[in-house]
């Protein structure tokens, strides 16, 4: 992983989670009407946010945010590729050009050996789910490993690596019984992307209308979100965008999340809100809303 010493021997497992873990992510997707679908892990394989995840993870999405446990928040820009037989897909996070982000190498020496050593390494996030947890390969083939032991399911997305810190695997199913995929096939899926490679949200193509050219008519109930129950604590904060669709009767027909106020319960509250509004009749329009919560 770059950004930390380079290993030349086997690490303890506390030296390896403190390399490994910075590069771990949470990944919230949403729908196209700012619903949450899921959260899961990933992990970042690149400096300029290239990150990975399940491809289950994602799918229906319409947009997504990446939290780091150092309180980073990364709006998702969209998906780079995906294979739906890995199960596995790269997206990529909006990063500031001189942000110093934290990333993990691939695996590039070939298979493992039997009973190799490897470590599942979770997000802070997860707490002690999430810490690394020394294992051994017991089976392999070109598209899967076996892992020992117990896996909590907070996990999936997260990755298996060796005892230098580099990836060997993403966990793809957890439980009593772990499997992941081997870095092989994640290379596979990666050779798909290249430098001309745009970030895109197929849902959002499929589903966003296309804005009308016409006037913007005035609105008539626009109500401001309030704090969700629980979420009203001294220091609370966040600010979003949501982009609201109208049908001609003045109905809000679709809500998107353009930037995410970086806390789900936030963004849910201000969809529920502004569902609710209404404008004059119209052939039918788009508006990007601001929204603040903010307590003293």
């Amino acid at each position: 992983m770059n950004q930390s010493p380079q290993a030349n021997t086997g690490q303890t497992q506390s030296s390896l989670e403190a390399k490994v873990r910075p590069s771990v992510i949470w990944v919230t997707a949403f729908d196209s009407k700012g619903n949450l679908l899921r959260t899961e892990s990933g992990f970042f394989i690149s400096p300029d946010g290239r990150f990975v995840t399940r491809a289950d993870a994602v799918e229906g999405g319409a947009n997504a945010v990446a939290k780091t446990a150092d309180g980073g928040i990364y709006n998702v820009s969209g998906v780079l590729t995906v294979s739906k037989s890995a199960d596995l897909a790269v997206l990529k996070a909006e990063v500031k050009p001189k942000k110093l982000l934290r990333f993990l190498d691939l695996n590039k020496t070939g298979e493992l050996s039997a009973d190799a050593r490897v470590a599942v390494v979770g997000s802070a996030l997860a707490g002690n789910e999430g810490a690394a947890r020394e294992t051994t390969i017991t089976g392999q083939s070109s598209d899967r490993l076996e892992i020992a032991g117990t896996t909590a399911a907070s996990s999936v997305g997260s990755p298996v690596v060796n005892e230098n810190g580099d990836v060997v695997g993403i966990v793809a199913s957890a439980g009593e019984k772990t499997i992941a995929r081997p870095v092989a096939a994640l290379d596979s899926v990666l050779s798909r992307v290249t430098a001309d490679t745009q970030a895109r949200w197929p849902q959002t193509a499929q589903t966003s209308p296309t804005p009308q050219a016409t006037p913007k008519p005035r609105l008539l109930y626009a109500p401001a979100p309030s704090f969700p129950p629980g979420q009203s604590l001294p220091g609370q904060s966040g600010t979003g965008r949501f982009r609201l669709t109208f049908d001609p009767q003045g109905n809000v027909t679709n809500i998107q999340i353009v930037t995410s106020t970086g806390n789900p319960y936030f963004d849910q509250a201000a969809i529920k809100t502004l569902g609710q509004w209404k404008s004059a009749p119209s052939q039918g329009w788009q508006a990007t809303v601001p929204v603040t919560f903010k307590t003293r």
